[in-house]
C-alpha cells in the first residue's frame, strides 16, 4: 500500500514537495499513526496548523454540526460562523473589519491591497511602495514573493509584483530614508521570522519602527500567519510588543485543520474597501468559520499560560545540551540550532518516532498547543538523545 501510494503521488502529483517517507493514515492529540501502524509524536501540526492536535473532538463536533446545517453559501448570502468569528477576532484584538479569505498567502495579498488602496485614496497613486524585513516570508503567490524579503525564493519567477523593497531587521535609519521620496505606503513584519530562522524581532525596534509608521501616517501589517492563534503564548506575536498593528494577517492555525485565511483591518483602514473592491468564494465558509469559532473560544489565557510555560520546558531543556548551539523562537514556535545538520536531526528523529521541521539550518517545532506534557518530555528527549550522538 505504501509503494503504491508513492508512486501514484509520483505519477500525478507535481513533484513541488520532497515529502518524508511517511504514509500519514490517522491519529490522536499529538500522535500520528502511519500505515504500518507505527506511531510518532508530531511536533510539527501540520506546519502550525492543528492547534488542538489530530481529531480533537471539540473541533470535530463544530466542522460535523456545521456540515448538517449547510456547507457553503459563497458571500453572495449571509452565514453565521462567518459572522461570529469575525466579531470574535476583533473584540479581541481591537481591530475593526475582518475579510476571510483561505491561506496566509491570500491574508497577505489583501493586507497589500488594502495598504496600497488607503495610501492611494489619501495621498494618490505615487504612495504604493510596501517595505519588507530582509530574511522575511509572506507567501508563494508572485505578489508575497515579491514581498519575502529572501532572494532565493525570486529567482525562477521573475518578474514580480513591483513596488516591494527590504531592508535589515534593526535599521530603522532605511526605514526613514525609504519615506524620503513619499512613496512609502507601508511596512511587513513578522515578529517572529518563522521561515528565516525562527528568529525573533528585538522588541525596542519593534517599538520604534511603530512609533515610525504612526508619525508618519505609514501603515504597520503584522504577518501573524504562522505567529498567531496562540502559537506564541500571545492570542497574537504582536501583544508580547506593545504594539497596535493597523492591520493583522492570519491563517494556519485558525481554523484548526480546515482552509481559513483572515485579514483584520485597524481602525485606519476599516472602510478601506467597498463593494467589489476584493471578494473570495470560499473565504468565510460557514464550515472552516465553524471550526475556527471552536479554536479561539480555548485560546484562553490559562492556556495561553501553558504555551508559555512548555516552551520555558523545551528551553531549558535543550538550551546548552551536547550536540545543541542555540535555541530561539517564541512560544510554541522554536528553532534550534545543531552540530549536526538540521535534515539529519530530523531524519534521525523521525526513526525514532518524532517528526519535526526545519528552517533554514534550524530543527524548528511547533507542536499542537495542548500537547501533553509527557508526550513534549518525550519528544525532547529524543530530540537531545538525536542531536548529542555523533556530533
Amino acid at each position: 500500500m505504501t509503494m503504491n501510494i508513492r508512486e501514484l503521488d509520483k505519477q500525478y502529483i507535481a513533484g513541488t514537495y520532497k515529502r518524508f517517507p511517511v504514509v500519514a493514515m490517522s491519529g490522536k492529540g499529538s500522535v500520528i499513526t502511519d500505515e504500518n501502524g507505527k506511531t510518532y509524536i508530531d511536533m510539527g501540526s501540520g506546519i502550525g496548523v492543528t492547534s488542538f492536535g489530530i481529531a480533537d473532538e471539540i473541533w470535530q463536533k463544530a466542522v460535523c454540526d456545521q456540515l448538517s446545517r449547510i456547507q457553503h453559501a459563497s458571500n453572495l448570502y449571509y452565514t453565521e460562523p462567518c459572522v461570529t468569528l469575525a466579531q470574535m477576532l476583533c473584540q479581541r484584538t481591537g481591530m475593526k473589519k475582518v475579510f476571510f479569505s483561505n491561506s496566509g498567502a491570500e491574508a497577505n495579498e489583501c493586507a497589500i491591497k488594502a495598504a496600497r488602496k488607503y495610501a492611494a485614496d489619501k495621498y494618490g497613486n505615487d504612495r504604493h511602495v510596501i517595505a519588507t524585513l530582509r530574511n522575511s516570508f509572506h507567501g508563494r503567490t508572485l505578489t508575497t514573493l515579491a514581498a519575502t524579503g529572501q532572494a532565493h525564493y525570486h529567482e525562477l519567477f521573475t518578474p514580480l509584483t513591483e513596488g516591494f523593497v527590504s531592508f535589515d531587521a534593526g535599521d530603522l535609519s532605511a526605514v526613514e530614508k525609504l519615506n524620503e521620496n513619499g512613496t512609502l505606503a507601508a511596512i511587513m513584519i513578522e515578529c517572529v521570522q518563522g521561515e528565516g530562522g525562527v528568529i525573533p524581532l528585538e522588541p525596542g525596534f519593534v517599538r520604534r519602527l511603530a512609533a515610525f509608521c504612526q508619525k508618519s501616517d505609514v501603515l504597520l501589517i503584522v504577518d501573524e500567519v504562522q505567529t498567531g492563534n496562540g502559537r506564541t503564548g500571545k492570542l497574537y506575536a504582536y501583544m508580547h510588543y506593545g504594539i497596535v498593528p493597523d492591520i493583522v494577517s492570519t491563517a494556519k492555525g485558525l481554523g484548526g485543520g480546515l482552509p481559513l485565511g483572515a485579514t483584520l483591518l485597524g481602525p485606519k483602514c476599516e472602510s478601506v474597501f467597498s463593494y467589489g473592491d476584493h471578494g473570495s468564494t470560499f473565504g468565510g465558509n460557514p464550515v472552516s468559520c465553524a471550526a475556527a469559532v471552536s479554536v479561539l473560544k480555548r485560546i484562553d489565557e490559562p492556556l495561553l499560560e501553558n504555551v508559555r510555560r512548555k516552551s520555558r520546558f523545551i528551553f531549558d531543556s535543550l538550551s546548552g545540551a551536547d550536540g545543541i548551539e542555540a535555541v530561539s523562537g517564541l512560544g510554541l514556535m522554536i528553532g534550534i540550532k545543531t552540530k549536526k545538520a538540521a535534515s539529519q536531526v530530523v531524519n534521525e528523529c523521525l526513526e525514532k518516532g518524532v517528526l519535526c521541521l526545519t528552517a533554514k539550518d534550524k530543527v524548528r517545532l511547533l507542536p499542537a498547543l495542548n500537547i501533553p506534557d509527557e508526550t513534549l518530555a518525550a519528544a525532547i528527549s529524543v530530540v537531545k538523545e538525536v542531536c548529542q550522538n555523533g556530533e
